[in-house]
């Protein structure tokens, strides 16, 4: 049984560590980027966080689309 254990464990610790490395996190994409032709602080705070602004909002509220976005005017 302590065997089993043994190679059990760090087995699903791998297992787990591979499917964590292999998924991307949906809150930003370099691909919409490109596809929106926009940097990334257009739809967020900052570019390294996940903090969405109000076209980010949008965004994601329209099926990642800004097809009749208007930014609000200052």
């Amino acid at each position: 049984m302590l065997t089993i254990l043994k190679t059990a464990i760090p087995a699903t610790i791998m297992i787990a560590g591979c499917f964590l490395a292999n998924i991307s996190p949906t809150y930003a994409s370099v691909k919409y980027a490109k596809t929106e032709g926009k940097s990334c602080t257009y739809c967020h705070v900052t570019a390294s966080k996940s903090e969405l602004n109000a076209a980010g909002q949008y965004y994601a509220a329209h099926d990642h689309s800004l097809k009749g976005y208007v930014p609000a005017k200052d």
